[in-house]
């Protein structure tokens, strides 16, 4: 792969800073009514395509995220480091001292297929780190019933740090799985191992009994974990990949059975209750945007009901459009309120996720009135929703990029959290944030995860026995009036402005 030295970084900045500020004074989200739908007469506004200074930036953030693939995965078993130092270890060879992680595995196959699209490295190269993970999980490493252990031994796939068997985490790795597939659909050997793989997993043993939910996980010391994905998280890849299985499948009545807590900031509400990554995993893989549903179950009154997004037609709630807004309000969060007691917060300057801090792994976020928050800056937070809204998320990375330079931006991108008023910087990146950052900007360019992902029958097969019905809707392209560029929304408004720039 073709290296961008830290010298780059500084051209970089030199050639962004020009955009800086008209990218921050771009127009602000504009509010759709969720009581009325939008006027499809009203006069529209051109949308705004990605500029040359955007597809810079993104393209240099997506090629160093690769590049802790390209380093960070052993050669030999196509495993993928849970985390490693942001300077690099020494040789670009991966660092030892950790474990690996199928969730990183997962989003590191997705990489492979972007790498190789853009021609940062051969199709055959891509291929043969395919087919060595492939091969690792299809005769070498641990499974029960189908499902892998979350970390792993990254020389011999054998179980590490006396981890559980884990639900999500397979969930990610087969999602990787059947990107792959599709991405390389003319490899016969590739093909047939991403298949074995998933038509193994048997789903309905993971839900120990349950009609509903699934486990959290399994140890062969102490059974299946209590915990029980009952909660809007990011559950969606799980059971979209339980109902569409074509061996092992669950009920398409699990779908949206789930508990949605309701979350209210500044003139937002949404669907939430966890850091921003919930709303980001899944959606790099699911393509949700055109998918609705006409009616709720019946059966679970805990649907949140949207007005119709098209005249005289009910849906309920679209799980793309609510992490939009979810985005959008913690930058409104960060930039209005928080930004009184946090100087280093700004409306270009803000985000947390899952992430490093002074205290250790932090899994913060999830509410406005999160104690722990304490002027840290997670940068996979925007970044994993650039997909979302390229236009308030873009100028949060060039300002990050810009202000703070390389004690921020490295080898493999963003470090994974740094604190601007007390100086301090993770040493760490963590593989599912370059993976999510790396798979949001390649769907905010091209889609083509997106493309690659839904492509395979089984994801379509599990949208479509749940009702969530593809429809060619007036967001799709939607062109914002002039008159709403401008507004404010109203504690009820769910902004939609899609993220269809740079197609």
């Amino acid at each position: 792969m073709a290296g961008r030295g830290l010298g780059f970084v500084r051209k970089l900045t030199l050639l962004i800073r020009c955009g800086i500020c008209c990218a921050a004074l771009s127009g602000g989200p504009a509010a759709i009514s969720a009581t009325r739908p939008p006027d499809l007469d009203a006069p529209a506004a051109a949308v705004r395509p990605l500029r040359r200074v955007d597809i810079d930036l993104l393209d240099d953030l997506s090629r160093r995220s690769f590049r802790y693939f390209w380093e960070q995965t052993d050669v030999n078993t196509g495993l993928v480091m849970d985390r490693a130092l942001a300077r690099g270890s020494h040789g670009g060879r991966p660092d030892r001292q950790g474990v690996a992680s199928i969730a990183a595995t997962g989003f590191g196959l997705a990489g492979w297929c972007v790498a190789a699209e853009h021609h940062w490295i051969s199709h055959e190269i891509a291929r043969q780190r395919v087919l060595a993970a492939l091969r690792l999980f299809t005769y070498t490493t641990p499974q029960q019933h189908g499902w892998f252990y979350h970390y792993l031994d990254p020389e011999t796939g054998a179980r590490a740090w006396q981890s559980e068997v884990s639900s999500i985490d397979t969930a990610l790795l087969l999602a990787g799985v059947l990107t792959a597939r599709e991405c390389f659909h003319n490899d016969p050997d590739i093909v047939d191992l991403a298949t074995n793989i998933y038509n193994r997993v048997d789903f309905p043993w993971m839900m120990d009994g349950s009609q509903m939910y699934f486990s959290h996980g399994w140890t062969p010391e102490k059974g299946f974990l209590r915990y029980r994905w009952n909660t809007y998280s990011e559950l969606l890849i799980l059971y979209v990949l339980g109902i569409g299985s074509p061996t092992h499948p669950i009920s398409p009545r699990t779908w949206d059975a789930w508990r949605l807590p309701i979350v209210g900031v500044g003139g937002y509400t949404y669907v939430g209750g966890g850091p921003l990554f919930i709303h980001q995993y899944s959606l790099a893989w699911i393509d949700l945007r055109d998918r609705f549903a006409e009616e709720p179950p019946a059966a679970n009154p805990t649907v949140v009901r949207l007005d119709s997004l098209l005249p005289r037609r009910n849906y309920h709630l679209n799980y793309f459009a609510n992490s939009v807004v979810a985005t959008r309000a913690q930058q409104e969060l960060f930039s209005k309120q928080l930004s009184r007691e946090f100087s280093g917060y700004s409306r270009n300057v803000w985000g947390v996720t899952a992430s490093d801090s002074t205290k250790g792994y932090t899994d913060w976020g999830a509410s406005p009135t999160d104690g722990r928050i304490d002027g840290t800056v997670v940068p996979s937070a925007a970044a994993g929703s650039l997909m979302f809204t390229p236009d308030i998320c873009i100028p949060a990375m060039r300002t990050m990029l810009v202000r703070y330079g390389t004690k921020v931006y490295g080898r493999y991108g963003f470090v994974d959290a740094f604190n601007p008023m007390t100086g301090w910087v993770s040493r760490y990146v963590i593989g599912i944030d370059m993976g999510i950052t790396l798979l949001s900007a390649e769907n905010l360019r091209t889609g083509s995860v997106w493309q690659w992902f839904m492509n395979n029958p089984e994801p379509e097969r599990a949208l479509d026995l749940v009702g969530l019905l593809s429809i060619r809707h007036p967001l799709e392209n939607y062109q914002i009036p002039p008159s709403l560029l401008n507004s404010q929304p109203s504690q009820k408004d769910f902004v939609l402005r899609l993220g269809q720039a740079g197609k």
